[in-house]
């Protein structure tokens, strides 16, 4: 008998309980494994991170922001793919998660634009 083999999860970080379970409704009937965090210190705090997979964070978090969850993890040696999702990012916003390798999916998020950036992402395009 072989092992089930659990896909690599998304680790989706955003603080409105609202948006964060419609994108992981959402992302579910795309076929993804989805995860959800409340706030940046929580998947922060998580040790046992996943190899495989990406996270998709929100920019605007109560605490940490969602690039600086990014370049904490990055630190750690947590090379997950990300997705930063946000409103009007600034110029500034725009150049660090250039700096960071972090793609912006603009909000709102309209139609399948999150999950094909999350394809795109994972296909590493």
């Amino acid at each position: 008998m072989s092992a089930m083999i659990k896909p690599a999860p998304l680790l989706l970080v955003d603080d409105d309980p609202a948006v964060r379970t419609a994108l992981k409704f959402a992302l579910e009937i795309d076929g993804y494994v989805v995860e959800t965090y409340a706030d940046a210190e929580s998947l922060a705090a998580r040790r046992d991170m996943p190899l495989g997979g990406c996270m998709v964070v929100d920019y605007q978090l109560p605490g940490m922001n969602g690039l600086d969850l990014v370049e904490t993890l990055r630190r750690r040696a947590v090379s997950l793919p990300a997705l930063l999702i946000t409103t009007n990012p600034t110029r500034q916003v725009r150049r660090r998660a250039k700096e960071a390798g972090v793609n912006i999916v603009e909000k709102p998020l309209l139609s399948s634009s999150l999950s094909d950036a999350v394809a795109r992402l994972l296909a590493g395009s």
